[in-house]
């Protein structure tokens, strides 16, 4: 594949066995006391699981969804975790309404509600009067001495203040019911997402199958040609959208999970949805050479103790490119190695600070790029895990020609073929150097930076183009070639 211009940029199965004990919840109430006090104790409390095939799961649009919960109990949170965060955000905001709590927990107002009457029955919050003259208007509430030493007590255990999380069990199911695999792409599709490329006769019919199996696969060939433009026209093959939460909730610790550089937000549902959770189209998360084993697993940071989610988990549903495949400091088979289960089973085993391990989907499209020979990256064991390998050829004269014309009309260039063909016999075929798709739009930028500076007409002159070639690293063709 060759760039012609700019491009964007399951059931798992048992996991090992989880300590005994959690580390302390951000608030809980004790539920032993019939009547709970400001002094009680705090103890831990794990959610509560919420049926994903009941009332609230919403099944008219294109994927089932979650409505908002109109309950503390509807939201698969515990109550105690629930007032832990809400002392926080009021610590963290002051004096605030119910709507205003709901604005930055993205739980309804009638659940804030709850929670401030449960909050003010253990003398947490106390009310300020209304937020206007209009008897309508909402009530204001701040922290009491008591509530301020249980936000405090909240943030020791982690500083997170934000949306609620959503329950593990909730968002495995939501992952499974908008698997990549639901949404199978037609030859028409990849033609249109693919517009952009000259793509090699009869690679369309490759890469169909192997984008809509939802498993792994290799692109590999001389560096420049395309891999990568590929990989991301595939990403955006893809229409469906998807909900991904804010947060995840796992024990007592909460994993962030949505992020606006990785994720882009689609339409909103008709009916309405739970908060939390965010639509967005299926992700292409690409990442290079700075890739590192450590970055696979969950993030924790000591100072705000939260989690992050590692970059594939974040892809889930939709397209993780590991660019450069290779050039990382960790060995290919080293990354093989850590992948063999997920690519096998179709589940990722992560752990926590603590020691607790558990599993999540590994539901999502895997493409390894490499200017690697296949047999270079890891051993047979391995590279079965690897279910397409596709060789992506390096362009042709014709290719390569097609591309230098469509980036000069780009540049508003006047096209000269016998001058750009006889460049490419001098310069490719008679030193013997690897053609590549990136190298027409490299010359040409090139061309039009020398023609400013030397204060003269941009054009597709021999004399320009070989100023520009000077700039250019060709390699000589090497070893790398469509397996026979």
């Amino acid at each position: 594949m060759f760039k012609l211009s700019s491009t964007k940029r399951k059931t798992p199965e048992a996991a090992e066995t989880a300590p005994a004990a959690e580390p302390t919840p951000d608030v809980a109430v004790p539920e032993s006391a019939p009547t709970p006090t400001p002094s009680a104790p705090l103890a831990a409390a794990e959610p509560t699981p919420v049926d994903p095939a009941d009332e609230r799961v919403v099944t008219t649009g294109q994927f089932p969804y979650f409505k908002p919960p109109r309950t503390i109990e509807e939201t698969g949170l515990s109550e105690s975790f629930l007032i832990g965060l809400t002392a926080k955000v009021l610590y963290d905001g002051g004096t605030m309404t119910p709507a205003d709590i709901g604005e930055v927990t993205k739980l309804p107002k009638i659940v804030c509600r709850s929670l401030i009457k449960e909050m003010t029955h253990l003398q947490y919050v106390e009310a300020l009067g209304l937020e206007t003259q209009d008897i309508k208007s909402d009530i204001r509430y701040q922290l009491t001495d008591a509530g301020r030493k249980a936000a405090l007590e909240a943030l020791q255990a982690s500083s997170y203040i934000g949306p609620a999380p959503v329950s593990l069990f909730e968002f495995e199911a939501q992952i499974g019911r908008q698997s990549i695999t639901h949404e199978q792409l037609q030859h028409h599709e990849l033609e249109k997402a693919f517009s952009h490329l000259v793509i090699a006769d009869g690679m369309i019919e490759q890469l169909g199958p192997a984008a809509n199996s939802g498993r792994s696969m290799l692109f590999y060939g001389e560096p420049g040609n395309g891999k990568t433009s590929l990989a991301e026209a595939i990403g955006m093959a893809f229409k469906d959208t998807i909900y991904f939460p804010h947060a995840i909730l796992v024990g007592s610790q909460i994993i962030r999970f949505y992020d606006d550089t990785l994720h882009v937000e689609g339409e909103m549902p008709e009916d309405p949805i739970d908060q939390r959770w965010v639509p967005c189209k299926r992700p292409v998360v690409i990442a290079g050479g700075e890739l590192t084993l450590a970055m696979l697993d969950l993030m924790f940071e000591p100072g705000s103790r939260f989690y992050e989610a590692p970059m594939h988990l974040k892809a889930l549903g939709g397209v993780f490119v590991l660019d450069d495949f290779g050039r990382q400091t960790a060995a290919p088979q080293a990354f093989l190695n850590r992948w063999i289960v997920p690519l096998e089973k179709g589940f990722d085993i992560l752990s926590l600070h603590t020691g607790k391990k558990f599993t999540v989907p590994f539901d999502q499209l895997v493409v390894f790029s490499s200017n690697m020979m296949p047999e270079e990256l890891g051993d047979g064991a391995a590279l079965r895990r690897i279910y397409f390998k596709i060789f992506v050829p390096s362009p042709t004269k014709e290719d390569y020609l097609e591309i230098f014309r469509d980036a000069a009309a780009s540049y508003e260039l006047e096209w000269k073929e016998d001058i750009v063909s006889k460049f490419y016999d001098d310069k490719y075929v008679a030193q013997g150097l690897v053609t590549s798709g990136a190298h027409p739009g490299f010359l040409i930028r090139h061309i039009l930076a020398a023609a400013r500076y030397l204060d003269r007409k941009a054009e597709l002159s021999r004399e320009l183009l070989d100023l520009a070639w000077r700039n250019v690293a060709a390699a000589k063709k090497s070893h790398t070639h469509a397996p026979t």
